[in-house]
C-alpha cells in the first residue's frame, strides 16, 4: 500500500461550479448509498488545464450491479469493460467500477481458470488486455490508468485532488507520462500511442521522453486492433482543433503510416501533404467555430492521394478521370479498411465527392445547374478547392463556380453551350418536298 498525495482545495483550480449537475448527482447518490465515488479522467484532468470537460466519468468501489440498483435509469454495457451509464437530467454519466492490475497466462492454470470464471483482467501471450473486469481498491485502479494525468480523483467530499501516480508533478510539467513500464502498458493497448499524442497536444504538453521512446517500434502493433476501435480514436485525432498537430506527430512517431499505409506512400509527392494540411486546416477551424464536420470530408481528403496513385496508369493509358474514378475508388476503401475501418454512410459520400471532381470541367448549357443541385455538391466544391491549391485544378476553374454560386452567371467557357438543333418536320406521307 502506498500513501496517495492529497491535494488539497486551496492548491488546485478543480471547482464544483465547472462540474456538470448531472455528475454532481452522481457522485452524491453513490456517497449516500455508502459507496466511495470519485470523479476521475479527462474531466479532472481537463479543469486543471483550464479547459471545460465535454463529459465526466466516475470511479466507485460499487460493482456495475450495485450502481444499477442505485440508480433506476442506468445501463450496464461492455464485456470486456463493464461498466454503468446513467442518465442524469440530459447528460449520461459513465460510472465504472475500481479495477485492478491485469493478471496473465503466465500466472498459472489454476489462476487463469479463477479469473476467467470471476471475469477477470486477462492478457493475451503478446501482453495485450482481453478482459478488464477484475475488480480492486482506489490504489488499483490509480495504478493501471494509462496516464498519470488521467489518474488524479476529484473527492467531492472534501474537494480534494487524490494522486498517488504523481500525476499532479505532471500537470505542472506540462507531460504526458505512461504509469509503468512503456512498452508493456503499449503492449497492454496498443491504442494507447494514439491516445499519447492526441492528449499531448489537446492540453499543449509534452510526450516524457521513456513514454514516446518505444512508439516508433511499437506502432505495427495497431494493426492487432480492430479497425471500428481505431476510426473512433482517427475521427478524435483530426476532427479537433488540433488536427494538423496530431498529423504531424503521427507521421513523426511512425503512427500514420500505420493507419494509412496507402497515403503514406504518397507523401512525398508533390501538392499531397498540401491537400491534407489544407483538409485538417478547415476542420479544425470548423471545430473551433462550433460548426458540424464529417468524417466523409476527412477520409475523402486523406485517402485522395493513394485513389490519384492508383489511377496514374489508367489515365496515361488514355483512360479520362470520370471513368477512373469509379473503376479505383472502391479498391481504395477496401484496402484502407484492413487497418481503420470506414462504414458504408462515410464511404459512400466520399466517393461521391471523389466521382463529381471531373463534372466541374463540364460547365456548358445546363450542366453547372444540375451539378450544383447534386446534394454533394458543396462537400465537392471545397475539395475542389483543396485540389487547386495542391496545384492539381486552376484557379480560374475555382473563381468560375463561386462567381456562379454568387449568381453572377458567368459566361461559359470557349466554345459556349451547344446551339440547339432546330427539329426538322415530319414529312407527311405523299408529301412531295419543295426547293428553293
Amino acid at each position: 500500500m502506498s500513501e496517495p498525495t492529497i491535494i488539497s482545495r486551496d492548491a488546485h483550480n478543480v471547482s464544483r461550479q465547472d462540474i456538470s449537475q448531472g455528475a454532481l448527482d452522481v457522485l452524491y447518490d453513490l456517497g449516500r448509498a455508502g459507496y466511495e465515488a470519485y470523479l476521475v479522467g479527462g474531466g479532472v484532468r481537463d479543469l486543471l488545464a483550464g479547459i471545460q470537460p465535454k463529459d465526466f466519468d466516475v470511479a466507485t468501489d460499487a460493482k456495475p450491479e450495485e450502481v444499477r440498483d442505485v440508480f433506476r435509469r442506468a445501463r450496464l454495457i461492455g464485456r470486456r469493460f463493464r461498466l454503468a451509464h446513467v442518465r442524469a437530467g440530459g447528460e449520461i454519466i459513465e460510472v465504472a467500477t475500481f479495477r485492478a492490475q491485469p493478471r496473465s497466462p503466465e500466472e498459472g492454470e489454476e489462476q487463469a481458470e479463477e479469473a476467467l470464471d470471476d471475469h477477470d483482467h486477462m492478457l493475451d501471450e503478446g501482453g495485450r488486455i482481453l478482459r478488464d473486469n477484475v475488480y480492486g481498491s482506489l490504489e488499483d485502479d490509480a495504478f493501471r490508468r494509462d496516464f498519470t494525468v488521467n489518474a488524479l480523483y476529484y473527492r467531492v467530499t472534501d474537494f480534494s485532488v487524490v494522486d498517488y501516480v504523481g500525476g499532479m508533478d505532471d500537470m505542472v510539467a506540462r507531460q504526458i507520462r505512461l504509469i509503468g513500464d512503456p512498452e508493456t502498458r503499449y503492449r497492454e493497448d496498443p491504442v494507447r500511442m494514439l491516445r499519447a499524442v492526441r492528449i499531448a497536444n489537446k492540453l499543449g504538453f509534452d510526450i516524457e521522453a521513456a513514454t514516446a521512446a518505444p512508439i516508433r517500434e511499437l506502432a505495427d502493433l495497431l494493426t492487432d486492433v480492430p479497425g471500428a476501435r481505431l476510426f473512433d480514436e482517427v475521427l478524435k485525432l483530426f476532427l479537433s482543433a488540433q488536427a494538423e498537430k496530431n498529423f504531424d506527430d503521427l507521421i513523426e512517431l511512425g503512427l500514420f503510416q500505420v493507419l494509412f499505409p496507402q497515403t503514406a506512400a504518397c507523401l512525398h509527392q508533390d501538392g499531397v501533404e498540401t491537400l491534407i494540411r489544407g483538409a485538417l486546416q478547415g476542420t479544425a477551424a470548423r471545430v473551433r467555430e462550433d460548426k458540424p464536420v464529417t468524417p466523409a470530408f476527412l477520409f475523402a481528403a486523406l485517402l485522395w492521394p493513394a485513389l490519384r496513385d492508383a489511377m496514374a496508369s489508367a489515365i496515361e493509358n488514355g483512360q479520362n478521370l470520370a471513368q477512373t474514378i469509379p473503376e479505383h475508388s472502391g479498391d481504395v476503401a477496401a484496402e484502407q479498411v484492413e487497418t481503420v475501418a470506414l462504414p458504408r454512410r462515410f464511404s459512400t459520400p466520399m466517393r461521391e465527392i471523389w466521382a463529381l471532381q471531373p463534372r466541374f470541367h463540364r460547365r456548358n448549357g445546363r450542366r453547372p445547374e444540375r451539378l450544383a443541385a447534386h446534394p454533394r455538391f458543396r462537400a465537392a466544391y471545397d475539395f475542389l478547392i483543396l485540389r487547386a491549391a495542391a496545384g492539381e485544378e486552376t484557379d480560374e476553374l475555382v473563381q468560375w463556380w463561386t462567381e456562379y454560386q454568387q449568381g453572377n452567371a458567368p459566361v461559359p467557357p470557349a466554345g459556349g453551350p451547344n446551339p440547339k438543333r432546330r427539329r426538322r418536320r415530319r414529312r407527311r406521307t405523299g408529301e412531295t418536298p419543295t426547293s428553293d
